[in-house]
């Protein structure tokens, strides 16, 4: 037995002040609805949400390569320069002892971004083919997605962090390194990508292979 959704009602939530609104003022997802509450404009489900998502998920993955070649920091000892990427980078807190900042660094700067990147393009395909789509697991995985996105700001944090305080004139001092701008560039091109991704797609694509399956059993 099928679950009837909130679409195939003829309802829409409001984003703004969420409000159940009676969809058949419009003529599909396209057309935009306003709010009989606040009086706001809104889609029924956002327009090409998986080709901004896809399209952003790119780019941020192609931001990524660069983030990870380049130079993030760059140690000067004695006026001598010592570029470390996000991986030299690891291993220096790994030999000096420094293990759970080193962790924290990892887990950010490696796990969750690719993590994010990879969830995003599985989310996508999912909808798009609807191959073994489990709406509420799913569902779940990309409010985690969507949640864990801005923790991989943490390297940069650190990175600035380092730069304000081992500052230690001639002696010793951090610079950021190019290397930072690319990774600012993935985290923000993520989230922006989790924001235009429709998880509602997720359901509609579920209710309509079902569909699609009792006509073809009739």
């Amino acid at each position: 037995m099928s679950i009837k959704t909130a679409q195939e009602s003829g309802l829409a939530l409001c984003p703004k002040c969420h409000k159940l609104n009676d969809m058949m003022q419009s003529s599909g997802n396209n057309a935009r609805i306003q709010c009989v509450r606040c009086h706001g404009m809104f889609y029924p489900r956002k327009p090409r949400s998986l080709q901004y998502t896809l399209a952003w998920n790119v780019a941020a993955l192609l931001a990524f390569i660069p983030a990870n070649l380049y130079p993030i920091m760059i140690l000067y000892s004695m006026g001598i320069g010592d570029p470390n990427t996000i991986l030299s980078g690891i291993g220096e807190f790994i030999d000096h002892g420094l293990y759970p900042i080193a962790v924290i660094i990892f887990t950010a700067s490696i796990i969750v971004p690719l993590l994010k990147i990879i969830g995003l393009f599985l989310l996508v395909y999912r909808v798009h083919t609807g191959v073994r789509l489990r709406p509420d697991k799913h569902s779940k995985f990309y409010h985690a997605l969507e949640f864990l996105g801005p923790w991989s700001m943490l390297d940069v944090f650190v990175v600035a962090l380092l730069v304000a305080v081992v500052e230690l004139g001639f002696v010793t001092s951090v610079a950021a390194g190019p290397a930072i701008n690319y990774f600012t560039l993935t985290v923000i091109f993520t989230m922006i990508a989790a924001n235009s991704f429709d998880p509602r797609l997720l359901w509609d694509k579920k209710q309509g292979s079902e569909n699609t399956k009792e006509e073809n059993d009739y």
